[in-house]
């Protein structure tokens, strides 16, 4: 537990000095290689759009499995990932609003092209944290590397793909991916007090 507050705190300095530093230089250099000037792939289409999708399946579909079978541990499982999402949401989203970065596309209109219409603030990518919150929880819940993998390779597609689209500096896919793990373990933190009973005796 000592070393998964280390790690917390070790991603929470990143992400504190990721977002006071100007989305420039490297950063910038690495979104021109990988954001073309006309995004049109519909595969890093989906992709992106997949982040919200496949995350709220992995939401509800446990809640409504313990609430229809009983299953107690289904049901704690199923708290887990609510109050994980939740956290995430609600983190990245006062993130976004206290570092209030630009848009790449807003910002630099001649070196990136977004795929459409940006909305809210860049600092961290949304898309890619909850993705990553995703993957996280699921290799909490089953620990089995063969889940771990494709759900990281999959989070890890999203952020890729919020670059290609132009939505997103490297250092806001690297915060999100930071939050939605560490919103991860955090939920389990504190689902560990909520539901002491329940973890002392299962």
């Amino acid at each position: 537990m000592v070393k998964k507050k280390y790690c917390l705190l070790i991603a929470l300095g990143l992400l504190m000095f990721a977002g006071k530093v100007p989305a420039q230089g490297l950063d910038l250099r690495i979104l021109e290689a990988v954001n073309p000037r006309y995004p049109t792939s519909t595969y890093w289409k989906y992709t992106s759009a997949s982040a919200y999708v496949f995350s709220g399946v992995g939401t509800l579909a446990p809640f409504i499995y313990g609430i229809a079978s009983g299953d107690k541990q289904a049901q704690y499982q199923s708290y887990q990932v609510l109050i994980s999402m939740g956290l995430d949401v609600v983190i990245t989203q006062g993130l976004k609003a206290s570092f209030n970065r630009e848009r790449p596309g807003e910002k630099h209109p001649d070196l990136a092209f977004p795929s459409g219409p940006t909305h809210s603030k860049s600092f961290p990518s949304g898309h890619t944290s909850i993705a990553f919150n995703t993957a996280a929880e699921l290799t909490i819940q089953y620990k089995k590397w063969y889940i771990a993998v494709p759900a990281y390779l999959w989070a890890g597609s999203v952020g890729y793909s919020r670059m290609y689209l132009g939505k997103h500096y490297p250092s806001d896919v690297f915060a999100g991916a930071a939050t939605g793990i560490g919103t991860a373990y955090l939920s389990t933190w504190l689902n560990h007090k909520l539901f002491k009973s329940y973890y002392k005796h299962g």
